[in-house]
Order: structure tokens, then sequence, then C-alpha cells
């Protein structure tokens, strides 16, 4: 069980908001396979504020879908407050997240995402301003943060951001065992994880990201960490059943069985039928070429194979490639491992002047573009 604030969620798991992956289609494959808190995309503030024609559709819920979970983007306090102010009085979601975790360059050279905590004052201001919009209307929508270790090795802000996100009301704080630097490269620190632990009051959960691709890596995170629960992102790429298996695990009973390819199949269809009934067809089918070869991550498929499946063309293509499957071939014992963006580390990019005072709470001239991902 954890608690983020009036929320019980049976199953101390979260899947990690991932920008163009983690719509309704996704995060209803997800939940068919069990219990969690299944984020949406990345919502830009301004343009939830302004309700900006894409947003509608990014910030979507199915109907049985409970609890509705929203991630924002933001720089500014007074814009961050004014999109949850819509969230409450329009009832869009039932807990909201803030992003300071974003290590990409269009969002950190405006100060945005992973570089935004090195302004601890900037961001107790946004964290306060969130809060209190929740609290309106009689309603406490439970506030939580996610973010990273810090920009990099040389600027570690995690812990004061922790301590500043408990004191403003977050109700969890949520923590990517990375630096901005690494981008998804390189291993997750899990003892930075253990650090915010115990730097946290107790009363505020604290929730462990990095390198989970297996049930056990998660029940394995808790035990050495002390965390409270886990937030999964790359690892559910290809494998929207790891929440059953977490389920199961985090709750001590046996993992089930891994699915043979020919139950992946039916997955993949079934991932395909949910996009085009979210996006319509055309979109859909489109939007579903990537998810292809993660699906296929680790089995013995042929090149050709795999190139057709990554262009199908509708429905009744998918049908006719995904019947060429040798459908009794097992899951692959090294199938574990890292799927989606990796790449290396690198320089992180920041406005001008950024590092010269941790104090200035000043809003960067420009940041609140309307752009979303992350």
């Amino acid at each position: 069980m954890l608690r983020i604030g009036p929320l019980e969620l049976p199953t101390p798991v979260v899947l990690a908001p991932m920008a163009g992956i983690t719509n309704v289609a996704f995060r209803r494959l997800c939940r068919e396979q069990g219990a969690g808190l299944y984020v949406c995309e990345m919502i830009t503030a301004r343009a939830l504020v302004e309700k900006h024609p894409g947003t509608a559709e990014m910030i979507a819920f199915d109907a049985d879908e409970s609890p509705r979970s929203m991630q924002l983007y933001g720089v500014d306090p007074v814009t961050i407050g004014r999109a949850v102010d819509r969230i409450v009085d329009e009832d869009l979601a039932d807990h909201v997240d803030l992003n300071f975790g974003c290590p990409v360059p269009k969002v950190t050279r405006r100060g945005g995402g992973a570089a935004l905590p090195y302004k601890r004052r900037l961001f107790a201001s946004i964290v306060r301003a969130a809060v209190t919009a929740a609290g309106r209307n009689g309603r406490q929508l439970p506030l939580t943060v996610k973010m990273r270790i810090g920009i990099d090795d040389d600027h570690v802000t995690f812990l004061d951001a922790g301590r500043l996100a408990a004191e403003e009301g977050a109700a969890a704080v949520a923590l990517h065992a990375r630096t901005a630097a690494q981008r998804y490269s390189g291993h997750a620190d899990w003892d930075r994880i253990a650090a915010l632990r115990d730097a946290v009051p107790a009363g505020v959960p604290v929730l462990g990201n990095g390198d989970i691709f297996a049930a056990t890596d998660a029940v394995a995170m808790m035990e050495k960490t002390g965390c409270d629960g886990v937030v999964v992102g790359r690892g559910c790429l290809g494998r929207p059943w790891l929440f059953g298996e977490l389920e199961a695990a985090l709750a001590g009973r046996p993992i089930p069985t891994p699915p043979t390819l020919g139950e992946v199949a039916g997955v993949m269809r079934r991932h395909v039928e949910l996009l085009i009934a979210h996006h319509g067809e055309r979109k859909g089918v489109r939007d579903s070429r990537k998810h292809m070869s993660w699906y296929l991550h680790g089995f013995a498929v042929g090149s050709e194979l795999r190139r057709e499946l990554g262009m199908i063309d509708g429905l009744e293509r998918l049908d006719e490639l995904l019947a060429q499957l040798d459908h009794d071939l097992p899951f692959p014992a090294d199938a574990d491992g890292p799927r989606g963006r990796q790449g290396s580390p690198g320089h992180v990019t920041l406005p001008e002047g950024w590092l010269d005072d941790p104090e200035d709470d000043t809003v960067p001239a420009g940041a609140d573009v309307m752009h979303s991902g992350g």
C-alpha cells in the first residue's frame, strides 16, 4: 500500500510520464495488467492555461481511469498556479506531479526540468503555488514532485529540493537517480534514493526511479534504499505486463510466467487497437510503429519481419505479419534490460548565467514556451 495524500494505492508502483508513450491507450493497456498510478504525458502549464488545441487529447482519461494522474511542466509560479487552478476548477485530474527531472536541451536551456531545482527559491515558489492552488474549493489535490540528482556531479540538488518540496506541502517526492548530464546513460545511483529517504520527513513518501527493468529490480530497490515505492519508465516499453509482475512481486506472490511470443503478439494487437480508438486509424497505426521493436526485444525474429512490423499501415497488415511469428517461442531469459532512450552523457545546456546565484528567483525570460514532451 502507498498513500499519497488522500490517495491509497494498493501497489506502490507509478508509471512515469513519457512523451509520446503514456497516452490514454498505453495507460489502459498497463492498467489491464496490474494496479498502480498511471501518469499521462507531461503537459506544459502554459498550454493548459491557454487551452492549447493539442492539450485536450493529451489530458484525456478513460471513464473508468482512477486515479487520474497528470504531470505538469513549468518555470513560472504564476502559470503553474493558474494551471492547477484549472485542474481543480474543471476536475481534470485526481493527482498532479511537477516535472523537475527532464534533461532534454529544449527544456534545460530555458531553466526548466532538471535545471530548475538549482534555483532553490524559485523551485520552492513553484511548489508552493501549486500546493496552494491544489487546496482550493475544499479539495486537497495531492501534489508531488519528480526530480533528478542534479544538473551534474558538481551541481547536486536533490537533497535540498526534497526537503524544500516537503516543507512546501508536497505529498510525495520521486527521484530519478541520475543527473541531467547522464541523461539516460550509465547506471542509476540507488544510494542517492536512500539518502533522500533519510533526508525527507517520514510522513512524505519517497519514490525511486531508475533501472527497474524487472519485478525483482523493484524489490531490490525498495530493500536497498528503504523507499516507499517505485517509478517505472523505460522498463515497461514493450512490456506492459511488467505491472502485473510488479504487483505480484511486491505483494510477496510468485511472479507470473512471462508470455510466449504468441501472447506478446496478442498484446501488440491490443495496443494498436487502443491507439486507433484514441487517435483514429491513420495516426494510431503510425504511433504504434515505434512500439514494435520494443515488444520483440530479445526474441529470435528475423530482421525483415521486424522491419515490416515497423512499417505497418493497418490492422490487416499487422495480422498478416503477426501470423508469421513463432507463437510458441518462450520469452527470452535475457530480454530484461534498457529499452527506449539511452544515448550517452553530455553537457547540460542552461540559460546564460544560470549557475551564478542559486538564490535568484527570477523567472527566466521566454521560459514558458508551449512545448510538450521530455
